[in-house]
């Protein structure tokens, strides 16, 4: 059994097709199918039913073929961790962040990052939690930026800082009229929410123990994924919304007028980079936490006695 052998029947069961299936391999058909073969009867098996089209694997050659991505994902990994630390941190990075916490992070880190580290090529895209660890899972992302804690056992968290979630209200919310908020305080049918797959959007029901009925209550519902959104339509005296902390930094004096903080201990989320189990590259981990963390408010750096929100 080789490599080669067990990266040849990846293809075939990605591909679903011989011809194909060579092609991607740099190789010809014949080579391919024969390789494929010489492992079968190594192992005794048939692997794959070539009587069908698509080509399909057999029961047995499904838990073979499970085997050998996790093989070839592990030899990958063991090649760039060696690399990286043979040649230092270069290359290119796959970044993954939620769209509540890009536009107000990025800004914040990615100049020094880029100015410090001029042998990396971030590439960063803006997904939904549930898409960016479908591709985390998948090998499409290599880091992601998320809100937590998630708790799954495919997963690594690495923590970089705890957020508070801040009340922003109109005038005309008798929210308004109050020094600081509690969650009962916060009105279902008055409350502009993220669409549904945002995790922001899940701690806020679970915050406020909202019940999807009444918060779709009223005359107009408007979904968005977008938070300044949300802001705009306060600031047009309309109803409340809860944004993270970070999204008030560039917020003028009249609009932090707006803003109410919960009274103690104040709701967090938990901003945490997330890798797959055992991801090799831990310098590139180590040095993205470090820049994040060194350009984020001190007062983030721990929970302290304020309480981190579950994701429902």
């Amino acid at each position: 059994m080789t490599l080669t052998q067990l990266e040849y029947l990846v293809a075939v069961d990605t591909h679903r097709h011989f011809a194909r299936a060579a092609e991607s391999c740099f190789v010809t058909q014949p080579s391919l199918s024969m390789q494929v073969q010489k492992l079968e009867e190594e192992l005794g098996v048939r692997l794959f039913d070539r009587s069908r089209q698509p080509v399909t694997p057999t029961t047995i050659g499904a838990e073979v073929i499970a085997q050998a991505r996790v093989i070839l994902q592990q030899c990958r990994h063991l090649k760039t961790g060696i690399a990286e630390q043979r040649d230092g941190l270069s290359g290119e990075v796959r970044v993954g962040v939620i769209p509540t916490v890009a536009p107000y992070l990025l800004p914040l880190f990615l100049p020094r990052f880029l100015e410090k580290h001029t042998d990396v090529k971030l590439s960063i895209t803006e997904r939904t939690t549930d898409e960016l660890l479908k591709q985390l899972k998948t090998e499409a992302l290599d880091v992601g930026i998320v809100a937590g804690p998630l708790n799954d056992p495919d997963l690594t968290e690495h923590p970089l800082f705890y957020e508070e979630l801040v009340v922003y209200t109109s005038p005309q919310c008798t929210l308004f009229q109050k020094k600081y908020a509690v969650p009962d305080d916060i009105d279902p049918t008055q409350l502009w929410l993220l669409e549904e797959g945002h995790c922001l959007r899940s701690q806020i029901e679970n915050l406020c123990q909202l019940r999807r009925k009444a918060a779709s209550e009223g005359q107009f519902a408007y979904h968005s994924g977008s938070l300044e959104t949300l802001r705009r339509l306060v600031d047009s005296n309309q109803g409340l919304t809860i944004l993270p902390e970070l999204a008030t930094r560039d917020f003028t004096d009249e609009q932090m007028e707006l803003v109410r903080y919960f009274q103690a201990p104040a709701p967090v989320r938990e901003v945490s980079l997330v890798t797959r189990r055992h991801y090799a590259r831990q310098r590139v981990v180590a040095t993205l936490s470090e820049e994040i963390k060194a350009v984020v408010p001190a007062k983030m750096a721990k929970a302290g006695r304020r309480e981190v929100v579950e994701l429902k």
